[in-house]
């Protein structure tokens, strides 16, 4: 029998999403040994380990759009390559790091090239893996590669982190450097295997013009993210504070639910548009929100972060179809690079804002004002739907 659509649809993406996999497997094995390293070998304090943490985020909010835009220009198969050069660049400072650890500041220096390294690599295999898979299934089928490519990124951050800490307790971080190399060459030789997408053919809009139009669903999509940063950088000491235990439960349902609405509801947006399942996804995840402010047990904060985390989950594929829409399909690789930086500047900046939240007013405010920050969200995205205009022309 002949697959279905939907069917060579999925056969089509998967094979290039594996890189986005790579990339952020590259990601996820460092981040638990990367501040205990640096505070404990390396002798930096805490608040510099986390700064050093923070660097990959710094770079790659900022090669986002250049990552896009090179999607656009060379083509996707030539940004994934670069993204998996970088990431495998990254590895080789790791070893680097671990070799130079009785030197401080060729250590600190590895570690921080590292870092940087990893994030242009991130924006550029990410942003090219969604591009490549978007050329091999057509534009009509965005949101669900991007549902794909998430599904991909969370199960490698999931999988790369335990893994990670397994090798580091047996070879230190040298052992996950190499693995990081070893990864990133072989997933090289793999992207050979498969036939390259052409650049969309059209002029380019230049970025200045671009980011503006782009900002509206950015913004939208950088308040609903706060929620996710809230709960990955928080739940754990707001489980401690209230003296409960399963705090690792609720990152789990977080996670769960995240992979499951992308897998279960991604054809939604096709059927009924990206703006109204954004609407119905910043329902969901406010009632999570306002039930962790709320609620008073273990379960209900569960309950809470599996709600939240499905909520979230659509909200990116959804807002960057209706993006994406108001473009030609010549720089929508930049469209894409532009609007994902807005997640990576929310979740830098959840942390610090947030933090002061809870000093100042504690946990149950920060979740309310979460809650409130997605409400300002779904409000920019009714005011988009009513204003957005037609495709820019070349």
């Amino acid at each position: 029998m002949p697959p279905t659509p939907d069917n060579e649809v999925t056969r089509r993406t998967l094979p290039v999403v594996a890189f986005t996999f790579v990339v952020y497997f590259s990601v996820g094995a460092p981040l638990a040994l990367l501040p205990t390293y640096a505070h404990l070998q390396l002798g930096l304090n805490a608040s510099i380990a986390g700064l050093l943490v923070s660097l990959q985020y710094v770079a790659t909010f900022a090669s986002r759009p250049s990552a896009g835009r090179m999607a656009d220009t060379h083509g996707p198969q030539f940004t994934v390559r670069w993204g998996l050069f970088f990431c495998a660049a990254s590895g080789i400072f790791l070893l680097l790091a671990a070799l130079l650890k009785h030197s401080f500041w060729l250590g600190v220096g590895s570690l921080v090239l590292s870092r940087f390294a990893l994030g242009v690599g991130e924006s550029m295999g990410s942003t090219g893996s969604i591009m490549w898979g978007i050329g091999r299934v057509g534009s009509e089928y965005t949101a669900r590669v991007i549902s794909w490519n998430g599904v991909a990124t969370y199960l490698a951050l999931a999988i790369g982190a335990p893994i990670g800490v397994l090798i580091g307790a047996h070879w230190g971080f040298a052992g996950v450097g190499a693995l990081i190399l070893l990864l990133c060459i072989a997933s090289l030789a793999v992207t050979t295997q498969l036939a390259p997408t052409a650049p969309p053919k059209g002029q380019h809009i230049p970025l200045g013009k671009l980011f503006l139009r782009v900002t509206p669903y950015g913004i939208g999509l950088a308040l609903s993210g706060m929620g996710f940063g809230v709960i990955a950088t928080f739940i754990t000491l707001y489980f401690v504070h209230r003296n409960w235990e399963g705090a690792a439960i609720s990152l789990s349902i977080y996670g769960i639910s995240f992979v499951c609405a992308r897998l279960v509801f991604a054809g939604a947006i096709e059927r009924h548009g990206g703006f109204r399942v954004a609407f119905a996804s910043f329902i969901v995840e406010i009632a999570g929100l306002l039930l962790l402010g709320f609620g008073n047990t273990p379960g209900l904060a569960h309950v809470g972060c599996g709600l939240t985390g499905l909520g979230f989950s659509l909200v990116f594929p959804a807002l960057a179809v209706e993006a994406a829409d108001v473009f030609p399909t010549s720089v929508r690789g930049a469209v894409l690079g532009v609007y994902t930086a807005f997640i990576d500047l929310s979740l830098f900046l959840t942390g610090p804002v947030a933090g002061v939240i809870i000093h100042l007013y504690g946990y149950k405010a920060v979740f309310l004002a979460t809650a409130g920050a997605v409400l300002l969200a779904m409000s920019v995205s009714i005011w988009l739907a009513f204003t957005a205009k037609p495709t820019i022309e070349d």
